[in-house]
Parts: C-alpha cells; sequence; structure tokens
C-alpha cells in the first residue's frame, strides 16, 4: 500500500517541505510539498534527488574492517564496535586524549540527535583537537558573534521579506538557498523585493547566480570585503550620517571605533577593492537612505584573507545605520529549540580559550581550524593526532591541500569513521560505521533554527523503516561514548542514574531530550502549569509543525552580553584593523603581479559540497567541475575554451579544464569545490566516472586569516599556463 508522508528536507538551511511516497518500505517519489507554510512548494534539485541517496547500491548498510590489500571487508556490529573501542582507549591511554582528534562535517549539524549527542560524545573521548566544517565556512561568523553579541550561536539574520534594500556581498543565496538564514525560494524573494520598489545590489567577484537578478552587481577584489566596508562606514561619517545617540542604544564602542575608520577613505581602498570611490560613496548612502536596508555576508567573506574582521565589519554597518533588530533589517531568530542555551550549557560558546599544539591556532566553539589537521597528525610530540574519528564528514576534499592530508592519514595508528559511503577520507579508515541515515530517522533542524526569522519548530516523522541490522549515527555515536566511559549527557552522575534506569529497562532517546529543551526554551512552558507552550507532541501531530509568526522586533533578548548591548570594541577586531591598514599601504607601494591570477569558490544549485556526486540526476549534463577564466587572462595565457590549463599554486601545481567566461572580473578565477572523486571510484561509480578535480588540492593550509585561523579559500595566489596535454593535441 503506498503511502504519503509530509517531510521536512535536511540537506541544507532552506529544510524545504517535501511529500515523499512510500511503498514496501521504499520511497518511490519524491516532490515539493505545495502546502509547506515555509517553502510554499519549492524544492531544488538535490532536495528531488535526496531518496537516491538513501536508495544508492553503493551506500554501505553494515560496518566494514579496511584489509591489508585496502579492500574492505564486513564484520558485525559487536566486532567493529569492540575493535573501535579497543583502539580509541589504547592510543588514549598510550599517549593521551588530545592524540584522538575528531571531524565532523555538514550533514551533521542538520541531524538533531547528533547535535544533542555531540557535547557528550566530545567528553567521552576527552579531546580538545575538534575540528569540522564549520572551521571552513562559518567560524568568523561565531567568532564575531561572540565578541558582539556574548554567544557564538547568536547570528543576526536579513530579513530580506520586509527589506527595500538588500547589499549581498560575497554570497549566493539564490544558489544556497540562504546560506545561515532559512530563505528557500530566494530568486521569488528578490523578485519581490524589486517589485515591491526595493533595490538589490550584490558585490562580488563572480557575476553570480544571485547577481543576474539583482539591480546593480559591482565586482570586487577577492579578500578586500573588509576594506569596503569600514570605507562604507568612513563614507557615512564624513557625510555626517551617523546618529551616534542611536548607536549608543543599541551598542558601546563606537566612540573606540570611528577615529579608526579615517584610515579607510573610499579613496584610500579603491585600488585595494577594485570599486571607483564614487561607487563606495553611493552605495553608503543609498543604503543609509533606505527605509528598511540589511547588508549580507556569507561564504566569500568567510572563506577570505579577512574574514572574521569582514564579517565584524558587515554587523558596524547594519548597526551604525540602526537597522539591529528592525523589520526588513538585521534581525535574531528566536527558536524553540535553542541552540545558543544548548551551546552555553555544552561549552561550546567562546573563543580563543585554547589552541592548537603546533601553530597555536585558535577555537571557535570548541572547533579548532581544520586546517591544522594534517600538520597535526605529521608532527611528532605529546598531544600528537594518532587515531582520528570523522563523523560525515570528507576533509580531505573540503579542507585545504587535500593530497597533504591524505598521505597524513596513512600514517595514523587507527581511523574509525561513521558515512554512508567509502569516499576520499573513509577510504583511508580502518573501521567505517554506517548508519540508517536521515530518512529513516526523527527529525527536526537543530542548527538552522537560529537562522530562521519564523519562529516554530517542524518535526518530521521517519520516511522508511530501518532495517534490524541498522543503526542510526546517534546510536553508534552513543555505543562508542559508553565504550570510552561516558553517556548520553556527557555528565557523570546524570549518565550514572540513566545507567541504573536502563538496567530497569528504560532506554534513552534523543526524542526525550528535545522534548525538555522544548519545554525550558523560549517558547515552552518551563514546567509552569499556567504557562502555554510549544510541546512536542504539538509539533508531532501537524504535519507542517507549529508556527509561531515572524520573531518580535529588537535585540536584546538574544544578547548575552550582561547590559544588553553589542559591544563593538570587544576581541581582537581594532589590532586587525591596524594589521589591514598596514597592508593596504604595502600593496600601494608594491608593483602586482600581471602573471598571478587569484583562485575562488563557487556553488552549484545540483552539488551539496562532496557527498552527493554518485546521484546520476545530479551530475548528468554539462559538467561543473570547470574552471571559469575571464577572456582576459585567458589570451594572456594562451588558454582555449574546453581545453585543459595547467594550474599553480604554492603548494600544488595540476591541470583543469576551463571554460572561457566574463562571468568572472579580470584577475579572477574560479572553481567549484568538493570534487576530486578519482581515489573513491571503485566504490562510488557515479562519481568517479564524473571525477572532476579537488578545489583544495591548490589552496594552502598555511594561509589562514588572522583572528579565527579560518582557512583561506577565496583569494588564492595562481598561474595559469596552457596544459601539455592541450600543447601535445595541438
Amino acid at each position: 500500500m503506498k503511502k504519503s508522508i509530509a517531510r521536512q528536507c535536511n540537506l541544507c538551511e532552506a529544510g524545504c517541505g517535501l511529500i515523499m511516497e512510500v511503498q514496501d518500505n521504499q520511497i518511490v517519489s519524491v516532490k515539493a510539498d505545495k502546502n509547506d507554510p515555509i517553502t510554499q512548494g519549492y524544492i531544488c534539485p538535490k532536495g528531488a534527488s535526496i531518496a537516491d541517496v538513501h536508495h544508492d547500491p553503493e551506500r554501505l548498510r553494515g560496518p566494514v574492517r579496511r584489509e591489508s590489500d585496502g579492500n574492505f571487508r564486513p564484520i558485525s556490529w559487536q566486532e567493529a564496535f569492540a575493535e573501535v573501542a579497543t583502539r580509541l582507549k589504547q592510543v588514549r591511554n598510550d599517549h593521551g586524549p588530545d592524540a584522538v582528534g575528531v571531524y565532523f562535517g555538514n550533514p551533521m549539524i542538520h541531524n538533531y540527535s547528533g547535535v544533542l549527542l555531540l557535547s557528550a560524545f566530545m567528553r567521552a573521548v576527552g579531546t580538545r583537537n575538534r575540528m569540522s566544517a564549520g572551521s571552513q565556512d562559518i567560524s568568523p561568523r561565531f567568532a564575531a558573534s561572540y565578541y558582539l553579541y556574548g554567544c557564538t550561536m547568536t547570528v543576526p539574520v536579513p530579513d530580506i521579506d520586509r527589506s527595500d534594500y538588500f547589499l549581498c556581498i560575497g554570497a549566493n543565496p539564490v544558489v544556497s538557498q540562504g546560506s545561515a538564514m532559512v530563505t528557500p525560494d530566494v530568486k521569488s524573494r528578490i523578485r519581490d523585493i524589486r517589485a515591491r520598489g526595493g533595490r538589490v545590489v550584490t558585490v562580488d567577484p563572480r557575476y553570480t547566480e544571485t547577481s543576474k537578478l539583482a539591480d546593480e552587481h559591482v565586482p570586487i577584489l577577492p579578500g578586500s570585503d573588509a576594506a569596503f566596508l569600514f570605507a562604507m562606514l568612513q563614507a557615512l561619517v564624513s557625510e555626517d550620517r551617523i546618529d551616534r545617540d542611536a548607536i549608543g542604544k543599541v551598542a558601546t564602542g563606537w566612540e573606540d571605533l570611528e577615529p579608526r575608520l579615517a584610515a579607510f577613505t573610499p579613496e584610500r581602498v579603491a585600488e585595494t577593492t577594485g570599486i571607483e570611490a564614487t561607487t563606495i560613496r553611493r552605495i553608503a548612502l543609498e543604503f543609509a537612505d533606505a527605509k528598511a536596508a540589511v547588508v549580507y555576508t556569507r561564504i566569500g567573506i568567510c572563506n577570505s584573507e579577512h574574514a572574521t574582521l569582514a564579517t565584524w565589519a558587515n554587523d558596524l554597518v547594519n548597526i551604525a545605520c540602526s537597522r539591529l533588530g528592525r523589520p526588513g533589517g538585521w534581525m535574531f531568530g528566536e527558536p524553540c529549540l535553542d541552540i545558543a542555551a544548548i551551546s552555553e550549557m555544552g561549552g561550546m560558546n567562546g573563543h580563543a580559550r585554547w589552541h592548537s599544539r603546533v601553530r597555536k591556532l585558535p577555537e571557535t566553539g570548541c572547533d579548532l581550524p581544520a586546517a591544522i589537521l594534517a600538520e597535526e597528525i605529521e608532527t611528532p610530540g605529546p598531544g600528537q593526532i594518532r587515531a582520528m574519528i570523522t563523523l560525515a564528514g570528507n576533509p580531505v576534499l573540503s579542507t585545504p591541500n587535500g593530497p597533504r592530508l591524505s598521505k597524513a592519514m596513512e600514517q595514523l595508528d587507527f581511523q574509525v569513521s561513521v558515512d554512508l559511503f567509502i569516499n576520499e577520507t573513509t577510504r583511508h579508515a580502518d573501521i567505517i560505521l554506517p548508519p540508517c541515515w536521515a530518512l529513516a530517522e526523527h527529525h527536526t533542524e537543530p542548527l538552522a533554527a537560529i537562522f530562521d526569522l519564523r519562529a516554530g519548530i517542524r518535526v518530521s516523522p521517519p520516511v522508511v523503516e530501518k532495517g534490524e541490522d541498522e543503526l542510526a549515527d546517534w546510536e553508534i555515536m552513543l555505543e562508542i561514548a559508553t565504550r570510552l566511559g561516558g553517556g548520553p549527557t556527557g555528565m557523570k552522575m546524570v549518565d550514572a542514574v540513566l545507567r541504573m534506569a536502563g538496567w530497569l529497562g528504560w532506554r534513552f532517546h534523543p526524542r526525550k531530550l528535545l522534548a525538555l529543551m522544548l519545554r525550558i526554551g523560549p517558547h515552552g512552558d518551563r514546567f509552569l502549569p499556567w504557562k502555554k507552550g510549544v510541546t512536542l507532541e504539538q509539533a508531532e501531530a501537524s504535519p507542517h509543525g507549529v508556527q509561531l509568526g515572524m520573531v518580535r522586533e529588537g535585540f536584546a533578548h538574544r544578547i548575552f552580553h550582561k547590559d544588553g548591548k553589542a559591544h563593538i570594541a570587544n576581541g581582537p577586531f581594532f589590532d586587525a584593523m591596524a594589521d589591514l591598514e598596514r597592508e593596504i599601504s604595502q600593496r600601494d607601494e608594491t608593483e602586482a603581479d600581471a602573471s598571478q591570477v587569484l583562485l575562488i569558490g563557487r556553488r552549484e544549485l545540483r552539488s551539496c559540497n562532496s557527498w552527493m556526486h554518485n546521484v546520476k540526476a545530479l551530475v548528468a549534463g554539462r559538467d561543473s567541475c570547470v574552471l571559469l577564466v575571464n577572456p582576459i587572462d585567458a589570451e594572456r595565457a594562451g588558454l582555449i575554451d574546453g581545453e585543459p590549463a595547467e594550474m599553480e599554486s604554492r603548494i600544488f601545481k595540476g591541470d583543469v579544464p576551463v571554460r572561457v567566461s566574463d562571468e568572472v572580473m579580470p584577475g579572477v578565477v574560479s572553481l567549484p569545490h568538493g570534487w576530486g572523486h578519482e581515489p573513491s571510484a571503485p566504490w562510488q561509480t557515479v562519481a568517479g566516472t564524473h571525477a572532476g578535480v579537488s578545489a583544495n588540492d591548490w589552496t594552502d593550509d598555511q594561509r589562514v586569516e588572522a583572528i579565527a585561523g579560518q582557512s583561506i579559500l577565496n583569494g588564492v595566489p595562481v598561474k595559469l599556463r596552457r596544459s601539455r596535454a592541450a600543447s601535445h593535441a595541438a
């Protein structure tokens, strides 16, 4: 018998509503849910193909062990868990807890049970060598939020549905579906801004899919976004357009910042940014004059040379123009599942509380920068990483200098991976523990809820039943944690009580913890009999969850500083401004290398980082893993459209297919991330057939930005020449 199930997509922050038809425990169709109150019938190609991941015949269905010949052999769960526990304990006993490294990928943050178990899991492992995909794309946002608002998980969101001036810098929300903002079908929302008389301006080195819908596109040199934003502020100061009394009501420290802006006049930064001073001034004044305006920065900024500084500057522009907490401006989500409070309880709120062993790079929200991973494995001494745990992550493709990391992983004493596939990273694992995956699990969005300006919660049932011999991610994590001496909460006394309850037949499930977190959250009843609040049962009873409408105006309710204000003068930002000013001065005195171009990344609508390329529908048609090269640069380097070029950075030289296009500005080339599947071709045949090249082969793990240690994945200096293969063919 066929049945239809309403389900929230778990692939990105948008969380689009899906209708899945299921027959005999097989998903036979996936369609957009026209009745979903948030997405209203929108679906992207990845969401439409989500069932293909679940039913992929090459997805692992049970534990496997890597043999000496490199092949993988099935083993039982008991055998797998016993070996994992024994080997991890041995490494800890011989070399200390920091000898175990942990890396988790983006799918984990869309998995509430995994998120709720993560703190307890890390306490059981005992290491501070924790890294994640977040240190590749959002740590600068978290670090800026920590200093400005007192919490890493207090992240403002652009209210574009009520904005009349949307300034979008280093972001491509039409393709990302609104990274760090729950805004599905951004294309329609941008058209709506323009239809109601508003204005959309994109500032980006590439003429992106979002730019094509905007009123104006302004090309900018990679890595210069902080200078551009400071110049906007300086222009507003010079034009006497700053209301200092209004700023004082929402923030402290403006009086310390304002004198420092004098070094960043539009004329001074014009050459650094590639944007004329008159254009910078005009945009600044347009922004200030708009009734409801917001500036939004994202991946392009967070991957750049001054990532944390530029993210901080983004917020300063919104604060200075009275956009903080205002409709149409820079607002705060107020989720039912309050991940900010959870981060406080789990010790994840902070920055630079400890540092990496070799390069002394800081943690952000408990995550060390992923760029340290290879050196921490290679470098002998106390704290050297000798064992790795990867959870739904592929750092060989996702972190800089992938070839170095891949080679470093070969020298590990032990590696265990919790993953669906044998990929470029997990092929090094001694044991792979595959989960049943999300569609067989109870689901709600944990982290993305903080990026949603519509308060409420959607909870989805499992779409299919997991097999008798299948385990969920959280069950795998809990079993490892328990065997290492921990438990579901990470608190010894509480876990001891839960173990006793288990002997009496009580069984832990993250759903119970979710129910508790909802009750004590911003919209819960907090166990007060006279207070009505959102419950898990209410959310589960509605196919589309509980919707509470737009979040309230204001900001103090989401700021963790005791005075309820943003703290501009907090943290390392003024020193970073001084460093940037010196860098601009040195650039003014240095002649640019005409043979060098800057490599930036690129999002693709049919691509989800590195892990959905084994789906035929998503890799069909025209190849997307190509290097976009401006015609001027192509002519200078002797490159021909459709032929390979040899691209060389400080650390790597290799061929890449070229597409000549004026989509990128002169001096900039663009390559999407997440490709490079040749090593995993024996286990993922579709991905192997469409292998592409990994952009992170060229990115340098020794180049990180100064504050959060974020990898610099945009603005990588490279040189291009016609490849020998193309020359021989000619």
